[in-house]
């Protein structure tokens, strides 16, 4: 049974430590007394609203094109739920349980912060769900990043009414069922309630993140095959020089070199080759620019991350409530609009493409022996009876161009909606949805130079490499063999893939990435 960590949720307070626990497992969550006390003080200010018998837009009106329409306080109860029925319109493979909790939460972080007018048994009956680990069954595919997730929030919500389905213990039940099990009541939405809900960046914010999370580790593990692929090519260390990385100044491309520096620092191999004359005055750029490439992906990364800290503790519905001296007012904007989360979504893309596309080219280089430091012909002994890593080059250049093309910027791209009232679009939900599936190619592709670089090194037998590396590479050995000749490949490719994805080569060096994050 896996520990249920506690934590209280302040507002303005989601840190990147917390927003990891939470989608790495499920959490008990808690607000503060003084959250209540707002998200009470922001009800209020809605009844007031509601009392002095004027229009106000997503309280007693339509929604969107509907907004000059009227509602009788009698039907407010019956708009919020026509609201979120009409809106639960998804499609597509559920989101899975780690991303939907992800979601849930931001939406009491911004709920708790008192400018959405709901009340607290709202907040109350998502925290139900988080804490019951009931997890709603949102389908991946129906928002387009403006006017808030409109569509997968529905399906929140829903679950939260008693309708639709939710999964418990990865089984689908209706959500009527979990909640009785559970002791849970369905809500009746309130006025303001269903739109505060469904506005939002939360779903666009979510998925962005496991992109986020997913490129640091990418980056991470790539550094480090990528210094195995050095020694393994019998590469110069001279390109990691800290002078050459000062002079211009970027903070990812100072620390990439630093690690190389740190990773490579020991190794018999680099020590055979010091001063050795052969015909490569300077190595390929796959090993000799990975500080400025893999750099300028850390520094994305970190401008990604800037920005997803911001949103993961922002208020994104509307209209929003506040009180001026004259009494509450409720101000009608766009923080629902999500490009910001689509830009960052693009930057990602960007940085998992470009791990990838290096790491393509450093097998590509292992494999040659023109180019491999002595290495034998695609890294296996009498080639030609044995093909060895041929065709799992071409699995990871399939995929590098394969990530390409999904790289193109989402958010470049708009489509209007609601009868042209909301004419401009992030798409940022589709822009960070992509990211998971670029970043298991790019998994792939690291974990086939895995592979590559740790066979080089074994040719390299009479001489060790790093410390560092020499861990890397017995992490491997544990879960593959050397490759004496051609077996079936693809399970080997898999069990890569898995160290790649679960940082298994990452935990000996914590210290070396201690600085890498500008967001902490």
């Amino acid at each position: 049974m896996t520990d249920i960590k506690k934590l209280t949720l302040h507002p303005r307070q989601l840190s990147f430590e917390m927003l990891r626990d939470i989608y790495n497992h499920p959490v008990n969550l808690t607000l503060p007394d003084s959250a209540y006390e707002a998200i009470d003080a922001s009800h209020e200010d809605v009844r007031t609203i509601i009392a002095r018998d004027k229009s106000a837009y997503g309280i007693n009106t339509g929604f969107g094109l509907l907004a000059k329409t009227r509602i009788s306080d009698d039907q407010l109860e019956l708009l919020q739920r026509n609201l979120i029925v009409s809106h639960s319109v998804g499609t597509g493979e559920a989101l899975p349980d780690n991303v939907v909790r992800l979601i849930m939460v931001m939406k009491v972080a911004s709920l708790a912060q008192g400018v959405s007018g709901v009340r607290r048994a709202v907040v109350d009956s998502l925290l139900g769900l988080i804490n019951n680990q009931i997890t709603p069954n949102i389908p991946v595919k129906g928002s387009v990043g403006a006017s808030g997730d409109l569509a997968p929030l529905s399906h929140m919500t829903l679950a939260m009414m008693g309708e639709g389905d939710v999964y418990v213990g990865g089984k689908k039940v209706p959500a009527a069922e979990a909640l009785a099990q559970h002791g849970l009541e369905p809500i009746t939405l309130a006025a303001k309630e269903g739109l505060a809900l469904i506005n939002g960046t939360q779903v666009s914010t979510a998925l962005a993140l496991r992109g986020y999370f997913l490129a640091r580790d990418l980056l991470e593990t790539a550094t480090i095959v990528g210094s195995l692929s050095i020694d393994a090519a019998k590469g110069s260390d001279a390109p990691f020089d800290a002078r050459i990385h000062e002079v211009r100044g970027h903070h990812g491309q100072i620390e990439i070199a630093k690690a190389h520096r740190q990773l490579i620092k020991g190794s018999a191999i680099r020590a055979s080759h010091d001063g050795e004359q052969d015909d490569r005055v300077q190595d390929p750029y796959c090993l000799r620019c990975q500080p400025q490439v893999m750099g300028a992906c850390l520094d994305i990364i970190n401008q990604a991350g800037k920005t997803l800290l911001i949103e993961s503790n922002a208020v994104t519905d509307n209209p929003l409530i506040f009180n001026n001296d004259d009494g509450p007012v409720a101000i009608s904007g766009g923080n629902f609009h999500a490009e910001p989360v689509a830009f960052a979504a693009d930057m990602l893309a960007l940085a998992i493409a470009e791990i990838g596309s290096m790491s393509e080219r450093r097998v590509a280089l292992l494999i040659d022996a023109t180019l491999s430091g002595g290495l034998p012909p695609f890294l296996v002994e009498n080639a030609g009876v044995n093909s060895g890593f041929m065709i799992a080059h071409v699995t990871a250049a399939a995929l590098a161009s394969e990530n390409k093309s999904i790289a193109h910027p989402g958010s470049v791209d708009s489509i209007p909606t609601s009868a042209n009232q909301e004419d401009h679009v992030s798409m940022a939900t589709y822009s960070a949805r992509r990211l998971y599936e670029m970043a298991q190619n790019t998994a792939t592709i690291v974990g086939i130079e895995l592979l590559a670089a740790g066979q080089g090194i074994d040719f390299h037998r009479n001489l060790a490499t790093s410390e560092a590396l020499q861990a890397a590479h017995q992490k491997l050995r544990e879960q593959v063999t050397f490759y004496d000749k051609d077996r079936y490949l693809a399970p080997d490719i898999e069990a890569a893939k898995q160290l790649v994805l679960d940082g298994a080569l990452t935990k000996h060096w914590q210290a070396l990435r201690s600085n890498w994050y500008e967001s902490k």
